[in-house]
Order: C-alpha cells, then structure tokens, then sequence
C-alpha cells in the first residue's frame, strides 16, 4: 500500500498522484517511501470553406478537416459499448524493470529511444488541458488549481499562436520583428506550475502564420501568379510555406529559446501545408521535395536542434483522420508512419464533431458517413466513446505495423460542443458524461495519455475526478495488483 500520509505530509501529494497514475510504482528516493513494485478531404467539393472556417473558429482553433468518402461496408450496429467501470492506466513497469534509462536528467524510453514526459526524475503519463495565451496572462491560478484538484498533471499552454509569441521573447528575428505580445510573463508562469509540480508543454503553431508571411513575402505559400496564398481568400490567411529554410530557422529558434526558459515540452501544432481547395489553388517549387518528407524532415531536425539544449520530449498534433485516409495525409504533408518517427509523442486530433456525417447541406455532412476502423458512423458527434475507440483502435493498427515507429501516443479529445454543426441530429451538447467516455475510449485503446481541447478554456470540470478520488482509484488498482 502506498504510505499517502507520509506523501502529504512530506508536500509530494501532487508528485505522488502523477507517480500513481503515469501507471508505474516506484521507489520514490525524493520522499523516502518505498511503494510497492508492479506490473475529413472534404466529403463534398463545397465542403472546403467550410472546414477551413472551422478550423479558424475560437471554439475549434485546433481542428479536423478532411475524409474519405465512407463505405457503407459497416454500420453503427458494429460500434462498442464503454465499459461500464472507469478504471486507471494498467500498471507498467516500473524503472527497477529497466525500460527507461535516465540520460542528460531526462528519462529515455529503451525500447524506442524516445524522451518520456517527466517530472522530478520520473516518468508520468500526460493529462493535460489547453490553455491558450491570453488566459495564461489573465488567470493562470484558476487553471493551476484545476491541475492541483484534480487527475490533470500537466498544462497545454500556448507560445506562439495567430503568428505571435505570446511572451517578450529574445529569439531572434522574431524579437526584432516585435512579432510577439506581452500576454503572460513566462519566468513566473512557469515557474508557478513547477513550484504547483505540474508539467508543461508549451504550443507552437508552426506554418499557419498570417504576421510571418506578410512581414517577409519570401517565406509564403504562393498563387500560380505569384501573389501570397490566402486561406479563405481572408487578407490575414497567409501560411508559410514549409519547405523554406527560413521558415524553419524561425520557428526552431522559438522552441529552443522556450526550452531554455524552462518549458517542460515543446509541442509543434498546424504543422502541415495547408489545405487548398481547386477554386483557390497554390503553387510551390518546382523541385520542392514531396510535402511528407519536407515535414518529417522538419520535425527531425526540430527534434534534434531542441534536443541539443536540452533533452525534453517533442510532441506533434495532427488530424485524426489521416489514420482512416492516406490521400487525405499525403496533401498536407502528415503521413501517419512517417510523421511519428522522430518525434516523441504524436496527438492525433479525434474531435468526433470533426469527422464527416450523414447530412446533405450539413457543416461536416457528405451525404453518407465517415467509415472509421471498419465502423460507419453517420452522426459521429453523437458517438464519442465509439469514434475515439475507432479512431485510435485504427492508428494503433498502423503504427504497430511500422517497426521503427518511435512517437506514442496522445490524444487530443472533444470538450466544447460543436453548435456550428447547427443540425441536432449530428451533434450534441458536450459536458461531463462525453468526456468520460473519450477518456475511457483512450484507456480501452491501450493508451494511457490525453489532452481536453477547448478553443475558450471551459471545461467541463465535474467530469474530471477529484485529486482524492484519482489517489483513491490508483491505490485500489496498485494494491490488487500488488496481491
């Protein structure tokens, strides 16, 4: 049994919970307790805007776009019950097994070679929220609290989005362009999490950057005539064009200066090309190298370049259907085995809203359906254990079947209801019961991590289990295991 008293007594109670439920039980040396050892291409051509609104929307900033049209092979009939018990990760093993090796003071994973999330010399298992950068400016003690009083360990907060740091930072040229706002004071900040014991990943949304390509034409994506490429046709929807040296240079320096204010993690977000309808087309290089390579090969290079300030794990989102739809991968430049060789967490966005449905006329609707790991839904927003379970059931498929994968896996999950869909018949309110049904989807995926997305912050926060609660489950789970 775990000594919890000794824990709290000694201030270790938020480091013990994340120990107890990263799934691993360990000698903690820190505190002198010995705990026991144990085991969407779019479905119609006049879906595009559509989507790409979406994705540009407060509610959904971090988003799903295309699909496949589905096959009726399979019906809803097939999908899966939750379990009806909501149980912890499965205990794994801890370090006296030797699966981790610690190196630069970071934990290296054996097997795969990855960087694992860590706090104070220990692996944990990420569950996190976002938190965007001006709410990290506003009230960050709201969030903090939210982390300390309940199973969350960890915080998602924004460094660069909208093209802006949202920090004073010293990276150049980023200082010197002034493309940065005084949002949050990022010394305090984080050290207010450390001190709280909460890890954090900082965000960086790469090549989706209006400021960037505006201020230096030579770095955006292009028309066939030349002119700067326009999401939308919006005047502020220019991209960078990812296969440009400087543009990579640009945000490398960001993440590396992150690093070494302290960010526990750096997490790379629209790091892809961007999605361009016929109606709106772009023109790049002629010899550029095919869009998947140029992102691998920036997410290699990224990876090392932080690496070599400081051994911290580098994590990449990407949309969730790019398990279900190679086309659909290949025209962004986000292949599913290609994108999570050299990183080390990959987070799959499986918004259920954010997979087509069955509607004509409908936001997301093609008329049939989105076929998911053999399974067609046609309101996938009203299915949310289902759809997370499919999602991530498919992607395990995948990359298992790829031997030098290295990135595991973290999902990003649905906390914010998707009104824009406006048709009740495909979509729901979201609150407590549609988190827990992801999070469970995650666990009976054979995942133990996961991130809340919601674009304004507001959580669903009865959802989530209290701190005692979380301790009360994994010491329940430790100690049958234990026996």
């Amino acid at each position: 049994m775990v000594n919890l008293d000794l824990l709290k007594e000694k201030g270790y109670k938020k480091v013990a919970l994340a120990c107890l439920l990263s799934g691993s039980l360990l000698l903690s040396t820190a505190c002198g307790t010995v705990v026991g050892e144990g085991s969407v291409v779019s479905a119609t051509a006049t879906l595009a805007s559509t989507q790409s609104t979406i994705e540009t929307s407060p509610v959904v900033e971090n988003t799903q776009e295309s699909t496949d049209p589905a096959s009726p092979a399979a019906t809803e009939s097939a999908s899966v019950e939750p379990s009806e018990t909501q149980t912890p990760d499965p205990l794994v093993p801890a370090d006296t097994d030797k699966t981790y090796r610690i190196e630069n003071g970071a934990c290296i994973d054996k097997a795969s070679g990855r960087t694992l999330a860590s706090m104070n010399g220990e692996p944990i298992k990420v569950r996190a929220i976002y938190m965007s950068g001006s709410m990290a400016g506003y009230k960050p003690d709201y969030y903090i609290n939210l982390v300390n009083t309940t199973e969350l360990n960890a915080l998602v907060i924004d460094i660069k989005d909208d093209g802006l740091v949202n920090y004073e930072t010293m990276a150049e040229p980023c200082h010197e362009m002034k493309l940065y706002k005084k949002n949050f004071k990022v010394d305090e900040l984080l050290k207010k999490c450390h001190d709280n014991g909460i890890y954090v990943i900082g965000r960086i949304v790469v090549f989706r950057d209006n400021p960037l390509a505006q201020a230096i034409p030579a770095y955006a994506v292009k028309r066939p005539d030349g002119g700067l490429w326009l999401e939308n046709r919006n005047k502020d929807g220019a991209w960078t064009n990812p296969s440009v040296t400087g543009v990579l240079d640009y945000n490398i320096a960001i993440a590396k200066e992150a690093v070494e204010r302290g960010f526990d993690e750096i997490q790379f977000d629209y790091v892809r090309f961007p999605t361009v309808p016929k109606s709106n087309p772009a023109a790049y290089a002629a010899d550029m190298p095919d869009k998947i390579d140029v992102i691998d090969q920036f997410l290699k290079r990224a990876n090392d370049e932080i690496k070599a300030v400081r051994q911290v794990p580098v994590s990449a989102d990407v949309f969730g259907i790019i398990a279900e739809s190679v086309s659909d991968g290949k025209a962004i430049g986000q292949q599913l085995e290609m994108v999570g060789q050299n990183i080390d967490y990959l987070s799959p966005m499986v918004y259920p809203s954010h997979f087509a449905n069955a509607g004509k006329g409908v936001v997301m609707g093609n008329g049939v359906g989105q076929q998911i790991n053999g399974v067609l839904f046609t309101a996938p927003d009203l299915k949310p254990y289902d759809v997370v379970l499919q999602a991530l059931l498919k992607t395990r498929k995948r990359i298992e079947a790829t031997p030098t994968y290295r990135a595991d896996i973290r999902a990003y999950l649905q906390d914010f209801t998707a009104g824009y869909i406006k048709n009740k018949n495909y979509y729901q309110e979201y609150g407590p019961k549609q988190l827990r049904e992801q999070i469970q989807a995650v666990y009976d995926a054979g995942y133990f991590e996961w991130i809340l997305w919601n674009g304004r912050n507001i959580y669903s926060e009865s959802g989530l289990l209290s701190e005692a609660d979380a301790i009360k489950e994994a010491d329940t789970t430790t100690s049958a295991a234990v026996k």
